[in-house]
């Protein structure tokens, strides 16, 4: 297995820290092509519920852990938004952080005094942008919206009409509107609609089912091999078989297992060859990798990638519930098969040869084989009130958690890397 050691040693160093942050979830924030523009960078520090814009110290602390867990490896290359306080901002501490990769985020009540707006004219001048979050079109707002770059208008709030009354208001000035919250295609399809160019939420990844969808034959067959995976053993020649009846599934199986992902130290050029010298477990994992990267194809690369995190996490997290790692791999991944076939989970289940734990889980029943999935769909969306509770009610580790959440993040980047 590859390993991502900028993250993994920036993980081990914030859990180290007794008072710093014990974890970090990205929001992506996806343009009108469906690719990800940046992402909004939420911290935990495994004590209290949020660490928010509220606290001096919190954005301290914040700031602090962002230098630690490293933004590079936090945003990979793509815009990070950063939340920050006022004094954040008028004192420098925001210096920490590299300019040119860095979205600064206000909320837009925060009152434009003339350190304030003397700040933020400095920074952008560094290199730095401004983002203004919770936008209500306030008057007194005016001056930090004239040097804003983005402006966040969060819909869940804020109705149509009013969306619209504060989107005219912002025509005379170079802004690039974020629509907050989007969680339906519904709500994605209106933003548009209604002139927002970037979209934060996770509407994405609940696509609505096509009516009377059916799968197209060569993703049956990839469901066919699912299934043959949940045998033990696996039957290597009617594997082989199965796998070269599709030859992008060949193609990308053998790519996966060629790199850094498998870490195999020799090449191989076929599949029978490759289940041998991997080993089953293995196999299992880049095989459901491969299959999940072709169901995915028309769909955004950021539920690949969510996908992928999910699978490797359960995986790797484990051990710790007691749980089977294979199946908790194989939860994580299907989890997001539904947005990628564009079916209900319903629908699919019965499709998959799952067992009925693994399928409760999948719906969301309150069982032991959902745990690992609900901690990181809940992690996904920063609800740091809920991980907790998780942690807490089963008795585990956070730092523990948090280690296979660092380990899962780097497998899953170079995941989506080895597949592209």
């Amino acid at each position: 297995m590859a390993t991502h050691a900028p993250v993994a040693k920036a993980a081990e160093s914030a859990e180290k820290q007794a008072n710093g942050l014990r974890s970090v979830a990205r929001q992506p924030i996806l343009d009108l092509h469906s690719r990800v523009h940046g992402y909004e960078l939420l911290f935990w520090n495994g004590r209290d519920s949020a660490v928010g814009t509220d606290s001096n110290l919190n954005t301290r602390t914040m700031l602090d852990n962002t230098v630690i867990f490293g933004l590079e490896e936090l945003s990979h290359g793509l815009p990070a938004f950063v939340n920050c306080t006022a004094d954040s901002l008028t004192e420098e501490w925001v210096q920490v952080l590299p300019p040119r990769m860095t979205v600064l985020e206000l909320p837009a009540a925060a009152e434009a005094t003339p350190s304030l707006q003397s700040a933020c004219r400095k920074l952008k001048a560094s290199g730095f942008r401004l983002a203004l979050s919770d936008y209500m079109g306030r008057s007194e707002s005016q001056p930090l919206v004239e040097m804003a770059d983005y402006v966040k208008v969060n819909i869940a709030s804020v109705g149509a009409a009013e969306r619209g009354n504060l989107l005219r208001g912002l025509t005379d000035v170079q802004v690039c509107t974020v629509a907050q919250n989007v969680e339906t295609q519904e709500q994605y399809a209106q933003a548009c609609k209604e002139g927002f160019e970037l979209f934060q939420g996770y509407y994405f990844c609940r696509p609505e089912p096509l009516k009377n969808h059916k799968i197209p034959g060569n993703r049956l067959v990839h469901l066919e091999i699912l299934e043959d995976l949940q045998n033990e053993p696996v039957d290597l020649q009617r594997m082989s078989q199965l796998v070269m009846c599709d030859a992008s599934l060949t193609y990308r199986l053998l790519r996966l297992v060629n790199s850094p992902v498998c870490a195999m130290r020799q090449e191989v050029t076929s599949i029978q060859s490759a289940l041998m010298l991997v080993g089953e477990a293995t196999f299992r994992r880049i095989a459901i990798l491969a299959i999940a990267s072709d169901f995915n194809a028309e769909q955004p690369a950021e539920i690949l990638r969510m996908a992928f995190e999910r699978g490797r996490f359960c995986e790797l997290a484990a051990h710790l519930c007691g749980l089977n790692p294979s199946e908790q791999y194989l939860i994580g991944m299907v989890s997001l098969f539904p947005a990628m076939l564009r079916i209900l989970i319903e629908d699919l289940i019965r499709l998959l040869p799952l067992r009925e734990k693994a399928q409760d889980a999948l719906m969301g029943k309150d069982i032991p084989e959902g745990i690992l999935l609900y901690w990181i769909i809940c992690h996904e969306h920063g609800d740091w009130a809920a991980c907790d509770q998780i942690i807490r009610s089963n008795h585990l580790k956070t730092g523990q958690i948090m280690r296979c959440h660092a380990e899962a993040v780097a497998w899953a980047e170079a995941a989506l890397k080895s597949n592209a």
